[in-house]
């Protein structure tokens, strides 16, 4: 039986082993086989399609670990605040000296 080519990547993206997302696989083409009783045509492979795609998001919602990463980025992103304010600042200085400063004014 064939997998699909990306099923590394559906599977680094659940989270699980390559091992485990070919079970996974098998698992929703025998689903796919029961619901659409043809093999091969496209309403076939878009349910086996979806059948594997709910396996494994099932399967990632079975871990127990936090998802942290959410909360990392935010509070990344809080820390950078104030340097990204200071980053603005100095540029609007900056802009400002080279207006005023760098062309002598004539009199009228």
């Amino acid at each position: 039986m064939q997998t699909p080519k990306l099923l590394p990547w559906y599977a680094r993206k659940a989270g699980v082993t390559i091992e485990r997302a070919t079970t996974l696989w098998q698992q929703a083409v025998r689903e796919a086989t029961a619901a659409t009783g043809w093999v091969g045509n496209s309403e076939y492979w878009g349910e086996a399609m979806s059948a594997f795609q709910r396996l494994l998001e099932a399967e990632r919602a079975s871990f127990c670990a936090p998802r942290v990463t959410p909360m990392v980025r935010c509070q990344n992103r809080l820390w950078r605040l104030p340097l990204t304010a200071m980053e603005d600042m100095v540029s609007v200085f900056h802009a400002n000296w080279q207006r005023h400063a760098g062309t002598p004014r004539k009199a009228a």
